[in-house]
């Protein structure tokens, strides 16, 4: 069954907090910076702010539902989203109805960016969860939701979760779940956005990269004849803007290899988006032709330029990136 892409494409930002104090202090987030952000989104008609999510990782992060229950009370014009919200760490009868709150408080502008993470197995540890679980988790746990937020009672027996005559409110807002993407490259993964998602999110992949993708869940969708399946598509996107390709590299790598605890170097060259406004706008449109539709912009280099590189973005790429041609279908 094909897919049915918008003819719309849509820019949101992650919403990382830098630290309030120095690296020597106690961590503790600087509202104030991302408020500023927020406003920067706002001005230059950004479309979302969204949050990505770790229980432990190599540098702080916030939980990504409380960020955006703060932000959505700060700017209620703005669409949300998580890119992405590690479910399998989480039981999901809790998850559920915290999704479902925070749903109500973005009113429905939510979208449920999800994954099975692995990269860090000491959260997963310290959750009680094996790694080698995670996949079948992630399925089992979709399935709860879904129950869930259709509202009444509900059973469900599984590797997340066992309960029967279970009813949980509020609902998701106006009583329609929020959409949900699942990231992944795997067959599993992507079958598992075929059959259960809305939507696919991709992370450090490339534009040829993801078109193959987009094939393969497209071959993994139920047939139906003479029907097109409305799809979702979106991808997780760093950005580096500056005056030579080899400077923004180098901002680029060192800060990604520092968040990340690893070597990022070899990956910047190939993933992130680099140098001038128009090759930055130039690397966007290749991935628009491969079919996605949505940008989760992270913005990479120094934590105290982010605010300038999202300013930079919102005036002189993306004015040029909302006129690019875009096709229906994959």
């Amino acid at each position: 069954m094909p897919l049915e892409l918008s003819n719309t494409v849509k820019f949101g930002v992650q919403g990382m907090c830098k630290a309030k104090r120095s690296p020597t202090s106690n961590w503790e987030p600087d509202l104030e910076d991302c408020s500023l952000l927020i406003e920067i989104l706002e001005k230059y008609r950004f479309d979302s702010f969204w949050s990505g999510d770790h229980v432990a990782f190599v540098s702080p992060i916030l939980d990504p539902l409380t960020l955006l229950a703060w932000a959505a009370a700060k700017a209620p014009n703005l669409e949300f989203g998580t890119a992405i919200y590690l479910l399998p760490l989480r039981q999901p009868v809790p998850a559920a109805k915290q999704i479902a709150c925070l749903d109500q408080i973005c009113r429905g502008k939510f979208t449920l960016g999800v994954g099975v993470g692995g990269e860090y197995e000491k959260e997963f540890e310290a959750c009680g969860i094996k790694v080698s679980e995670r996949g079948a988790r992630l399925t089992d746990s979709l399935k709860v939701l879904k129950k869930i937020w259709e509202g009444g009672k509900c059973s469900h027996e599984g590797i997340s979760a066992n309960f029967s005559d279970l009813s949980i409110e509020p609902v998701p807002f106006d009583g329609s779940p929020p959409p949900i993407w699942a990231g992944g490259r795997s067959d599993a993964a992507l079958k598992r956005a075929a059959e259960l998602c809305d939507g696919y999110i991709s992370y450090v992949v490339t534009p040829e990269m993801y078109l193959s993708f987009l094939k393969k869940i497209e071959s993994f969708c139920s047939s139906k004849e003479d029907s097109h399946r409305p799809f979702d598509t979106a991808h997780h996107i760093f950005v580096r803007s500056d005056t030579t390709h080899e400077k923004s590299y180098e901002l680029a790598s060192e800060q990604l290899s520092k968040r990340y605890g690893m070597d990022f170097r070899n990956a910047t060259k190939k993933y992130v988006a680099l140098g001038s406004p128009d090759n930055i706008a130039e690397f966007f449109i290749r991935f628009i032709d491969s079919g996605v539709r949505n940008f989760v912009i992270d913005f990479a280099g120094p934590e105290n330029e982010r605010n300038e590189q999202a300013e930079i973005f919102g005036e002189q790429v993306l004015p040029a990136l909302r006129k690019a041609p875009i096709n229906g279908l994959i």
